[in-house]
C-alpha cells in the first residue's frame, strides 16, 4: 500500500468528497494532479452543462471565479466552492457594468452576446451567453443582423469571420493567449515540420491565420483524436497537454510557447481542495437580483439551437 503524502492527500479528499456528497469539476487548464482527482474535466461549456444537471450537494470548482460563479447561478441552493478565491480572470475584469452600459449606448438596440468569461453582473446586463465552443452557433441563432460581442475581441473577430452579421467588438482579450506570436509558430514549425498547428480562438488573428485548426479546448481534443497527424503544436494554455497526452498515447504534443501558462488556472492545488472540503469555504454566491437576470443568459445558451 502506498502511504506517500500525495496518496494520503488524495485519500482524504475522496473521503471528504463522499462525506459532503460533493462533485469535483476541473477545467482542462488545471494542474495535472487536479485534473486527475476530478470527477469531470471539461471546457467551460461542458462544465456548465454538468453543473446544471448534477445531483451533488456540493460543487468543488477547480477553475477560475467566473466559472464557479456560473455554477452558483445554476445551483443557488448548493454549496459551490472555489478552492482559491484569488483565481480570477483578467479578461473578465476588463468589462464592467458601467463599461457595458456605455458600449450599449453607442449601439442602441443591438443585443449583447456575452462570453462566459465575465462576471454575473455583466451577464445580467447581456442578452445571451456563449463559450468558445458555441460562440459562432450562438451568433447565428440570433435573428438580429447587428450585435455586440463582449469582452473578447479575438474570439469575436474569429466569429465575425464566419458570419455575415455585423459584430461590434469590445476591446478585451486573454493575457495568456495574446502572449503567443506568429514567430513562435514559425520557430516551432522549423523544429517540427510535420506537426499540425492547433490554435484557440482567443489568440490574435495573425496567429490563427498560421494554424491548421482553430477551435475551443474540447474541439482540440476531438481534432487530435481524429486527425491523420501524429504530431501537434498546441496554441492554448499548457494544462490541456495533460489530457491530450493521456487520450492519445501514441501521438506527440508540443506547446507553441512556454509563455502559454495562466497563473490563475494554476492557483488551485490538492491541498486547497482538501481545505475547501473541510471548511466548506470559500463559497461562491450571487445576489438574487443579479442571479435571476444572469441565469437567463446562461439558460438561453444551454437551450440554443445549433
Amino acid at each position: 500500500m502506498n502511504d506517500s503524502p500525495d496518496e494520503k492527500l488524495k485519500e482524504n479528499i475522496l473521503a471528504l468528497k463522499h462525506e459532503r456528497n460533493a462533485i469535483i469539476l476541473a477545467h482542462l487548464y488545471q494542474r495535472p494532479e487536479v485534473q486527475d482527482i476530478a470527477d469531470h474535466v471539461e471546457d467551460s461549456l461542458g462544465l456548465s452543462r454538468i453543473a446544471a444537471s448534477t445531483t451533488a450537494d456540493t460543487i468543488v470548482f477547480c477553475g477560475v471565479h467566473f466559472m464557479a460563479e456560473t455554477a452558483s447561478l445554476l445551483n443557488p441552493k448548493k454549496a459551490v466552492l472555489l478552492p482559491d478565491p484569488d483565481a480570477g480572470c483578467p479578461m473578465a475584469d476588463m468589462i464592467t457594468v458601467e463599461k457595458l452600459r456605455a458600449f450599449k449606448e453607442e449601439h442602441p438596440g443591438a443585443p449583447v452576446v456575452c462570453y462566459i468569461n465575465s462576471s454575473a453582473e455583466v451577464k445580467a446586463l447581456s442578452d445571451i451567453c456563449c463559450t468558445s465552443s458555441n460562440a459562432a452557433d450562438i451568433v447565428e441563432s440570433l435573428e438580429n443582423e447587428e450585435l455586440l460581442f463582449i469582452p473578447d475581441q479575438s474570439l469575436g473577430a474569429w466569429v465575425a469571420s464566419k458570419t455575415r452579421k455585423k459584430i461590434h467588438l469590445y476591446p478585451g482579450y486573454c493575457l495568456t493567449h495574446h502572449r503567443l506570436f506568429p514567430e513562435d509558430i514559425e520557430k516551432m514549425k522549423t523544429l517540427h515540420p510535420r506537426a499540425a498547428v492547433m490554435g484557440h480562438p482567443e489568440c490574435t488573428g495573425e496567429v490563427l491565420r498560421l494554424c491548421d485548426f482553430v477551435g475551443s479546448t474540447s474541439a482540440m481534443l476531438k481534432y487530435a483524436a481524429t486527425s491523420p497527424h501524429d504530431e501537434f503544436l498546441v496554441g492554448t494554455e499548457s494544462g490541456i497537454l495533460h489530457r491530450l497526452r493521456k487520450d492519445n498515447p501514441g501521438r506527440q504534443f508540443h506547446l507553441l510557447s512556454d509563455r502559454l501558462i495562466c497563473p490563475n488556472m494554476k492557483l488551485i492545488t490538492l491541498e486547497k481542495i482538501l481545505w475547501a472540503l473541510r471548511a466548506m469555504e470559500p463559497r461562491i454566491t450571487v445576489r438574487e437580483e443579479v442571479r435571476e437576470k444572469a441565469l437567463s443568459t446562461i439558460k438561453k445558451m444551454l437551450n440554443a439551437k445549433r
